[in-house]
This record gives structure tokens, C-alpha cells and sequence, in this order.
């Protein structure tokens, strides 16, 4: 065999082809959640606190600063150290709603499948041998 075939035999496998599949619609999914987050909850989070949900331009100027720069944009142009905890801030509750968004999504998907028939757990093999002793006890004459 050829590497060449040995290749397509590989890339054209089940599992291959699934993980591919899987990836292309992981992405897809997360665009629509992206933008659930972004454009439907963040602003109603907004709504609800005021307008204080970016924490962007939370910032420490660790280096010197000159020329008493104010905003993020500036003293970062200016090559000033800065340590942007705000953003961090951000991206975590961002992180935690999108989070959230996800649980509540599988919570509802899995409600609306279908009920499987609840499969009874194998019993061990010794459980039912002791079984099978125990019943052929039971069935033995009395001497």
C-alpha cells in the first residue's frame, strides 16, 4: 500500500469524518451563541445595572506616565505599562453568562428528546450464580 492510500483510507474513516462534521457545526454554534450573549443578554444585563456591566477601561498605570494620560487608548499609544484588570474582568463574566447560556440550552435540549427506555443494569455474574444456587436449594426434597 501506498502512503498516499494508507492517507485517504485514514481521512475518510468514520471517525474522521464525524470530528470534522463535529467541528464545523462547533463553530457555527458558537457564532449563535456569541451573539445570544452578545446581543440579546449583555444588554439586557446593561438594562438592569445601569449601564456598568463593561469593565474595559478599568486600568492601573504601572509605568511612568508624563504626560498624565487619562484614558486606556492613549496611554497605551504612548507605550505606557499598563495593567488592564478591567478587561479580564469582562472577558470572565463573559465567560460565566456564556456558560450559563450553554447549561440552560443542553437543559433544554435534553427535555425535548425523546425518553429512551431506561435499560436495566446487567447483573453481575456472581449475583446470579448465587441466585441460581439459592433456587436449586430451594427446590431440593427434604431428607
Amino acid at each position: 500500500m501506498s502512503i498516499l492510500s494508507v492517507f485517504r483510507e485514514f481521512a475518510v474513516k468514520g471517525n474522521m469524518m464525524d470530528l470534522a462534521i463535529g467541528v464545523i457545526i462547533g463553530g457555527a454554534f458558537n457564532k449563535i451563541i456569541d451573539s445570544l450573549v452578545k446581543d440579546i443578554i449583555m444588554p439586557l444585563i446593561s438594562v438592569l445595572t445601569g449601564g456598568g456591566v463593561d469593565f474595559t477601561q478599568k486600568f492601573v498605570v504601572l509605568g511612568n506616565n508624563p504626560d498624565n494620560l487619562t484614558s486606556l487608548d492613549a496611554l497605551t499609544k504612548a507605550g505606557v505599562n499598563v495593567l488592564t484588570y478591567g478587561n479580564f474582568i469582562t472577558i470572565v463574566l463573559n465567560f460565566l453568562i456564556l456558560m450559563w447560556v450553554v447549561f440552560i440550552l443542553v437543559k433544554m435540549i435534553n427535555r425535548m428528546r425523546t425518553p429512551e427506555e431506561v435499560v436495566a443494569a446487567a447483573t453481575p455474574e456472581d449475583v446470579e450464580l448465587l441466585r441460581e444456587i439459592r433456587d436449586e436449594l430451594k427446590n431440593r426434597p427434604k431428607s
